[in-house]
């Protein structure tokens, strides 16, 4: 019973023969899942007892591709096992050759970008000039790119697709390709503005478009910046190219505005020791510049104005120095008896007697 069941025949194949296929579809899942355990817990063992890291950086990006690649292999034997057509056995064909250089391509592209972030990284953030900085991604990118184009162009070319003749049909739908990809042609040119004028380099914080914020990559598209309130912001080059640009961090130093208000009843005497004070402080912070001005600036409604104007040394931290200056201006002002103004009335009343 169970044998004729077996030999029953469905489109050219027989039952046994397409459990026979899902059985080594399931193996070869099996065998994969087995080959990545041993990679895991054996021979990446191995590798780090190796004073090399290649062979580390190679095995860990070894491991997806070779399961993926295992699987491939056996949906493959499994289809062949089938009776098919000569059409279904040309799809087939083509599929298994597209994904197995795409695998490979896959490979490669995580080595590349292991290698790059293993050994040039370290290197780049090691040299003062900030260009190699900003050139790594693109060139990186322009790596990539070039290596899946190369992967699909053998991909075609095993499937049994005419290359010269697929390049040469780009050129009858050029001008479109060039409609198409005029944003990504205006961003390029607007990375190569970027490179040439640098009116920023990676690191720098910057004000643009809107934004303030520290650029962290340029790419060949878009220039990225993370916000002070730690968001990323994605703005296109040719955008970029094209807006004002305030660059922060190329200021010698940051002026710092205070206005102080003290109260109606501080004398003349007083109102000149708070500018002393306010100049004694600053003097003393050893984290601003020399320069300081100091000056009694308005009559107020409610309080008589004191402005402080002061830099912070460039490369110091804005906040931390403002925060030190400020408690050393409210403790030496409470110490000297000046009062802080806050808005206050006077109302004067006039007793009515009676006639």
């Amino acid at each position: 019973m169970f044998q004729d069941i077996l030999t029953k025949t469905y489109y050219g194949n027989t039952i046994g023969t397409y459990m026979l296929s899902f059985l080594l579809i399931i193996a070869s899942v099996v065998l994969a899942r087995v080959v990545y355990w041993a990679i895991g817990h054996v021979i990446k063992r191995l590798t780090r007892k190796t004073k090399n890291r290649l062979d580390d950086i190679l095995v860990d990006m070894l491991e997806e591709p070779v399961v993926f690649a295992i699987v491939i292999i056996g949906i493959w034997f499994s289809l062949k096992l089938l009776h098919t057509s000569a059409a279904a056995q040309t799809v087939i064909s083509t599929a298994y050759y597209i994904l197995i250089v795409f695998d490979v391509a896959w490979f490669l592209s995580r080595v590349l970008d292991a290698l790059v972030k293993r050994y040039i990284v370290p290197l780049v953030q090691h040299t003062e000039s900030k260009l190699d900085d900003q050139l790594l991604p693109i060139i990186q990118k322009g790596l990539k790119i070039a290596l899946w184009v190369m992967a699909l162009l053998i991909a075609l070319n095993n499937a049994g697709y005419n290359v010269g003749a697929v390049l040469a049909s780009l050129g009858i739908g050029g001008i479109a390709f060039a409609m198409a990809a005029k944003d990504t042609i205006a961003n390029l040119f607007g990375s190569f503005t970027i490179f040439m004028d640098k009116p920023f380099t990676v690191g720098e914080r910057v004000l643009l478009n809107g934004y303030d914020g520290f650029v962290r990559e340029i790419g060949v598209r878009s220039t990225r910046l993370e916000t002070l309130n730690g968001r990323m912001v994605t703005l296109p080059n040719s955008q970029v190219a094209n807006e004002c640009i305030e660059n922060i961090s190329s200021e010698p130093s940051r002026k710092i505005t205070l206005d102080l208000g003290l109260t109606y009843d501080t004398s003349h005497e007083d109102m000149r020791k708070a500018m002393d004070i306010l100049q004694q402080i600053v003097k003393e912070n050893g984290r601003t510049e020399e320069k300081v001005v100091t000056a009694f600036t308005a009559f107020n409604d409610f309080a008589l104005n004191i402005r402080l104007i002061y830099y912070i040394t460039k490369g110091e931290s804005v906040f931390g120095v403002q925060t030190e200056i400020n408690l050393e201006i409210l403790r030496r002002f409470n110490e000297a008896g000046l009062e802080f103004a806050f808005p206050t009335q006077t109302i004067y009343t006039i007793p009515v007697t009676g006639s």
